[in-house]
């Protein structure tokens, strides 16, 4: 029985950056936190030792901030691409390279009603990036991750399945609240498309959804989230969602003789639901 060397890839993590474009009027900008990974010819490098066709993790993490300093980052999307554009160029040996990217979402402080310049603030969520490719193209995956969202209204969950371990009461009149998780492929030919303005709308309608649709449960409202944005953005090829069900429990306030009119909630993060889905064009 003989022995080889199976699938393999290697690149550096938590390369973390953070790019200020100095404009006259203000400035802008950028923090990511990326992964690298390469695949190629590197079977010798683990059968026998020999490096001469590695290139050293070390090294990536220093053409991160080396293309950073040449021009400012216009989207995460593009900037990744331009490292796997220049890793493909300058090293034969390397077949793909896959660059994931989490952006960390700063937003201009508002001060006496204006956005200030040159000051910011932050909160969790995060935009995020997974752009791959090799000498035959690219595929690219844009998304959101952490986006907490909640929902007093409109939302129900009704006659589900009830057997003798059910102890869940139907409600019409339920908290929805979710932390949304989306990911987004983007049609093959989309190269030159605005990632910046796609990613803002597509975000905007996420959110338009969750406010205003009428929800008979948590899947109900994923897959009108998904629908919307593929009908909206016709660059976008599918979108998945995964939507972990953040509960709000009715206080039992009987006990002191007070009533409670969905008023007052318990939060509780474990255990919870995990609802996830991908919505996709035919």
């Amino acid at each position: 029985m003989g022995i080889r060397l199976g699938h393999n890839d290697y690149g550096k993590s938590r390369v973390r950056l953070l790019r200020v474009a100095r404009n006259a009027d203000r400035h802008d900008i950028k923090e990511l936190n990326l992964a690298i990974r390469m695949e190629g010819d590197f079977e010798t490098v683990h059968t026998v030792g020999d490096n001469s066709k590695v290139l050293a993790t070390d090294t990536m993490k220093n053409t991160v901030y080396a293309l950073a300093q040449q021009k400012p980052i216009g989207s995460a999307e593009e900037f990744c691409r331009g490292l796997i554009e220049y890793f493909l160029a300058n090293n034969p040996p390397v077949r793909q390279v896959e660059v994931d990217a989490e952006e960390v979402l700063w937003t201009r402080m508002q001060i006496d009603g204006s956005a200030h310049g040159s000051a910011f603030t932050r909160g969790d969520e995060k935009r995020t990036a997974m752009v791959k490719g090799s000498r035959e193209g690219f595929t690219i995956r844009a998304g959101i991750k952490d986006l907490v969202v909640l929902r007093t209204t409109k939302s129900a969950f009704e006659g589900f399945i009830r057997d003798r371990y059910t102890t869940l009461k139907e409600d019409r009149n339920r908290l929805l609240s979710t932390g949304i998780l989306a990911s987004w492929l983007y049609d093959g030919g989309t190269i030159t498309t605005d990632f910046n303005c796609t990613w803002e709308g597509a975000r905007r309608t996420l959110l338009e959804i969750v406010a205003d649709h009428d929800s008979l449960s948590l899947q109900h409202t994923l897959y009108a989230m998904g629908e919307a944005v593929l009908q909206r953005f016709p660059t976008i090829r599918e979108i998945r969602l995964s939507l972990p069900n953040k509960h709000y429990l009715l206080a039992n306030l009987s006990p002191f003789g007070l009533e409670n009119p969905s008023e007052v909630f318990i939060p509780t993060d474990e255990p919870h639901g995990l609802i996830e889905a991908t919505v996709v064009r035919d």
